[in-house]
Order: structure tokens, then C-alpha cells, then sequence
């Protein structure tokens, strides 16, 4: 009998052995693809059974969470979605996140290790803390005036503090309401669907993710290449251009918009945007100098994050001189995200020095406790600051005297530079406009902002686009509202 028990014993230590390891060869051996298995919910209803945290602007939050009482608990909703779409992007129990949303979800989905009150605490402790919020570098005031500017136009705006590189202002237009995407079932594949299939793209972020020809507002690069390179040495001496001016090696002559660029100085060049004068100094500044200008202003930079990805700009490094007189005239395969052309007006707004542009200005823990602070950093040297003084004085003239006069402000001095793009097969395209500029309030230690507007109206007559008439009164709008709001 006792034998038989100690039988029954062993055998039953051997099943416990048994249970034991095939428990273990789940949790450790096969748990990453069970996991992984479409069937296996349990990651999904973890991370959203808690309230997401919330992404701020001007200290307010533009996000929160909404209790549904579904297996997924907590469902992400949107304050003024729309306005905002560019920079929070949307966070979507269906397809996932993107933007503000996706670059910081560890923070706000409480599964950043920086927010766990110890070292190590959130895998000894099997949980999570609430989810932290993102205070992004948005100005609100800024944001408004350039949505309302747009109208529901096609086009993008983007602003930011040359002295910081905060963006103030991220703007694409036509936008969408990122709530229609928070939840699953079939209206939201059905709101997906239709977003991705419209003709006019509202989820096409156009500040960071769009390229354009820049047209004449790269003229502002030119100007410093020439500068720089010794091509000018007196803004206001003749240029010797003729007119017509014939592209190099060709029998093609440039076209001017307007009267008097024959042997017009530089001043009077950007003034009035002179696409010969512009383009015969291109072609003497050389293909070198000219790609060392580019990319000093921020241009083939496949790396920038802001912190989400950026579309690199483009300022070809391999040109035939009739190409780079072209492309000088931001024309050719030239092209350039609005945050991109911003940095351009920022670099000769803060004299010369580009400095990183960023979004997101601090993130805290749920109870407010900082967790982590970002802050200026250099990102490029575009200019001396003897150059980036005299492009400022041309960009002034742009304003005062010339074709920018629609963004001047009272009380502030306002550079700046218009431009309408041809693009399309030989350039039948409607033009996009374009104005870059930036405003210093006379009571003011330095320029609080830096803009690019560009505008594809497709509804407007070819004759009524430029970019003093369409984009300059939207960046003379948002640089009211960064100059004035505290």
C-alpha cells in the first residue's frame, strides 16, 4: 500500500514537473508569437483601459479621452480636431497613430519608463502609470489666424521663433476632424476610406510633408549665395543682366513679370523679383557655392525631425548651368516644404544662424511633474551675420517699397519675400503662391517670428495668384498674432 502511494506520488511530482515547464515554454518561449497573434486582444484592451494623456496647447489641452464602456475602454476625442490635425495627428484604435500622436505615444500611453515613480518599477510592479501630457510650442493665436487665413483653400502655413526654433503655427488646409478616426467599427473604416480617396487630401500634412517649387521666394537664398560668394559686393550696383536674358548654353530667354530688370541691381532685383537677374547670378555663383548655400539654409536634409519626420527639400547637386540658373530661381526641380521656407526667413531674421525647429516644448507627468524639457539647439550656419544684415534690408524693401507691401504691420518692421510657382507639364499648372517673411516689434530685443504661406487656389484665375495678393496677407496675420498675443 505504501509503495503505491509513493508511486502515485512520484507520478503526480512528474505531471506537476511537466505543467510547470510547459508553462514556462508559453511564457517564455512562445509567449512573443502568441502575442502576436490577431486573435490575442489582451495588448490592445490593456492600452486602452486607461485615459490617454493629453497633448496642450498654450497650456490647454486639445486632446482628451472618452469612457465608451467597450472591451476598449477609453476612446481618443479632439478639441477643434481640425485646427489642429497637423500637429497632434490622430491616435486610432483601427490604424493606429501618427504626429504628436505617434512620436510621444509611450509618453501618453504611460509605458514611457521616465514616467514610472522607480527605476525598473513598471515591469516589477506588472502596471502602468497614467498616461503623460505633451505641451506642445504652438501659439494658439498664431494657429487660428493661419487656419482662418487659409479659408479652406489648398496650402500650408508654418511659423516659428528664429531665436528658438519653436514652431508656432502648423497649418495644412483643406484638414479633417482626427476623431473620426479614434474608434473601431465600420464608420470609422468607412470615414478612413473616404478621407484617403479625397481628391483634395485632407490628411496630406502640406507643412512637413509636402514639397513645392518655391518660385521667387528662394530668391532670398540666391541673394545670400551671391553675397557670399563675392558676386555682389554693392546691393544697390547694375548686375550687368541683359534683357532678354538667355539661360546659359541655350537660345531660351528668361521672362520677367515686370518692367525695368535690365541691368537691375540686386536690391531692385528682389524688390521687384527680377527672374532674369536672379537666375544670371545663380549661374555666376556656380553650381558649388550655390548646393553649399542650400544646404547650409536646411535644403537635402533627409534628417530633420521636428520630431516627427520632415520631407527632405531639394536643391539638385548635379545641374547644367542653364538647370542652375533655373533652379536659383526656385524653379527646375527646386522644391521645399513651407517649414522648410520658414527656416529660410527665420536664418536671416536671427543673423544667419538656423536654429532647430521643434514642437514639442516640455512633457510632464499626470500630476504635472516635468519630466523632460527641450529647448534651442543649432541646426545650420546659413549666412554670415554681415549678409544675413543685408538680405534683411532687401527683404524690408520687399515690404515697404515692393511687391510685399500687404504684409506690413504697424508698429512692427516686417521683411519679407512674395512668389508664384509654375509648375505642370510646361508649366500649365495653376501657380502657387508664396510669401516668407518675418516681423521684429520696433519695442522688441529680436524678431518673435518667422513664416511661410503657400497657397494652391485652384479656384482663382492664373492673373489673380501671386503671393503679395493671396499668401501675404494670411503670414501678415499669424505674424500679428505672434507679435501681440502674449
Amino acid at each position: 500500500m505504501t509503495r503505491t502511494i509513493r508511486h502515485a506520488a512520484g507520478l503526480c511530482l512528474l505531471l506537476l514537473l511537466a505543467l510547470l515547464v510547459n508553462a514556462g515554454r508559453v511564457q517564455i518561449v512562445e509567449a512573443p508569437g502568441l502575442g502576436a497573434e490577431p486573435a490575442d486582444r489582451r495588448a490592445a484592451i490593456a492600452r486602452y483601459a486607461q485615459p490617454r494623456g493629453d497633448i496642450l496647447v498654450d497650456g490647454k489641452p486639445v486632446t482628451a479621452s472618452e469612457d465608451t464602456g467597450e472591451q476598449l475602454r477609453y476612446e481618443r476625442t479632439y478639441r477643434d480636431g481640425p485646427l489642429y490635425a497637423p500637429v497632434t495627428g490622430y491616435a486610432s484604435q483601427t490604424y493606429g497613430t501618427s504626429f504628436v500622436e505617434h512620436t510621444e505615444d509611450p509618453v501618453l500611453s504611460g509605458t514611457d519608463p521616465m514616467l514610472a515613480p522607480l527605476p525598473l518599477w513598471n515591469d516589477l510592479s506588472r502596471s502602468r502609470p497614467p498616461g503623460g501630457d505633451v505641451a506642445t510650442t504652438i501659439k494658439a493665436a498664431a494657429q487660428e489666424a493661419a487656419y482662418r487665413g487659409l479659408g479652406g483653400r489648398r496650402g500650408a502655413v508654418a511659423a516659428v521663433e528664429p531665436a528658438t526654433g519653436k514652431i508656432l503655427a502648423l497649418v495644412s488646409s483643406p484638414s479633417y476632424d482626427p476623431g473620426l478616426l479614434s474608434g473601431t467599427g465600420p464608420e470609422v473604416s468607412r470615414a478612413w476610406s473616404r478621407l484617403n480617396a479625397a481628391e483634395a487630401q485632407p490628411m496630406l500634412n502640406r507643412a512637413i510633408r509636402q514639397t513645392y517649387p518655391p518660385g521667387s521666394a528662394f530668391k532670398i537664398v540666391t541673394a545670400a549665395a551671391a553675397l557670399e560668394a563675392g558676386v555682389v559686393d554693392d546691393v544697390d550696383a547694375p548686375t550687368r543682366t541683359p534683357e532678354p536674358y538667355l539661360l546659359p548654353n541655350t537660345r531660351t530667354p528668361m521672362p520677367n513679370a515686370t518692367k525695368g530688370c535690365e541691368n537691375a541691381s540686386l536690391a531692385d532685383a528682389v524688390q521687384w523679383s527680377c527672374n532674369s537677374v536672379m537666375a544670371n547670378l545663380g549661374a555666376r555663383v556656380g553650381l558649388a557655392d550655390m548646393v553649399a548655400t542650400a544646404r547650409g539654409f536646411g535644403f537635402n536634409d533627409p534628417a530633420l525631425r521636428i520630431p516627427t519626420g520632415v520631407t527632405a527639400s531639394n536643391f539638385d547637386t548635379d545641374m547644367s548651368p542653364d538647370q542652375l540658373a533655373l533652379s536659383s530661381i526656385g524653379q527646375f526641380n527646386t522644391t521645399a516644404t513651407p517649414l522648410q521656407m520658414a527656416m529660410v526667413a527665420a536664418a536671416v531674421a536671427n543673423g544667419g544662424d538656423i536654429r532647430h525647429p521643434y514642437l514639442v516644448d516640455h512633457v510632464t507627468r499626470a500630476n504635472g511633474d516635468l519630466v523632460a524639457q527641450n529647448g534651442p539647439r543649432g541646426y545650420r550656419e546659413a549666412m554670415t551675420p554681415v549678409t544675413a544684415q543685408r538680405v534683411r534690408d532687401l527683404m524690408v524693401r520687399v515690404v515697404e517699397k515692393g511687391t510685399g507691401e500687404n504684409a506690413a504691420i504697424d508698429g512692427a518692421t516686417v521683411g519679407g519675400k512674395t512668389g508664384t510657382a509654375q509648375h505642370g507639364i510646361d508649366n500649365s499648372g495653376l501657380p502657387y503662391a508664396w510669401f516668407i517673411g518675418w516681423a521684429h516689434a520696433h519695442d522688441a530685443a529680436q524678431p518673435a517670428v518667422a513664416v511661410a504661406v503657400v497657397v494652391e487656389d485652384a479656384t482663382a484665375l492664373r492673373e489673380d495668384i501671386s503671393g503679395g495678393g493671396s499668401a501675404a496677407p494670411v503670414a501678415r496675420a499669424v505674424m500679428e498674432a505672434a507679435l501681440w498675443t502674449p
